[in-house]
């Protein structure tokens, strides 16, 4: 059964049974109580992979289960370097979501897989989120080999996970392989949902010691 019709049965349910407490004179409170902790429920068995999940078999079976959702999908294309759906999710975005500041964020992930810093340039203006727009400035200036600028605009980022994956690309840079390994490491624990299936990804191709003690 489809996303979609789970989905539909779910909220057709809800209705259902809504009805059947009005009908039969339960309470609104009562009612409404029960309602908010079903969908509170479902809402958190939806997004839990998506936000808090650690396990990567876990986050790798949600993932491919969101080919209808290219906005999610984007995330396990680009991690697993699936080139031609790559560009076919990233086409789909960029028809789905006209706006340059929605189009932003996905322009920048796709110009990093593609190694295209013209692209990353051109999306970091109009990314409205502080961090993710530092975190692609970051990139920029390490790949114009800009280090203190980069660990300037570093120390800017609240989000734990950035700064540990973009220490991770200026110790490599550097040709410092353990320190990257090291901070890939606590980059990868300190992460959860998409973004430690990404990271994980990522560091299993280039740093394959860094997720040896986590497999």
């Amino acid at each position: 059964m489809g996303s979609f019709w789970r989905k539909f049965i779910f909220y057709l349910a809800v209705f259902v049974f809504v009805l059947f407490m009005t009908v039969n004179g339960y309470s609104e409170l009562l009612t409404f109580g029960i309602v908010a902790v079903v969908l509170l429920s479902f809402l958190l068995l939806y997004y839990y992979p998506l936000l808090l999940e650690k396990r990567i078999d876990r986050l790798e079976s949600f993932l491919l289960k969101q080919k209808k959702t290219p906005a999610i999908y984007i995330n396990y294309v680009l991690a697993n370097r699936l080139e031609d759906e790559a560009r076919l999710v990233i086409e789909q975005l960029m028809s789905k979501y006209k706006q340059p500041e929605t189009q932003a964020p996905f322009k920048a992930a796709f110009g990093v897989y593609q190694k295209d810093m013209a692209i990353v340039r051109e999306a970091v203006p109009y990314i409205r989120q502080s961090d993710y727009r530092a975190y692609y400035e970051t990139i920029l200036h390490i790949q114009n080999g800009e280090r203190d600028q980069a660990q300037i605009r570093l120390e800017s980022i609240k989000k734990q996970w950035m700064k540990l994956a973009l220490l991770v690309e200026m110790e490599s840079s550097a040709g410092n392989h353990e320190a990257a390994i090291q901070y890939a490491r606590k980059a990868i624990n300190s992460s959860r949902g998409v973004h430690c299936y990404v990271l994980y990804k990522e560091y299993e191709r280039e740093l394959p010691q860094a997720v040896e003690a986590i497999s």
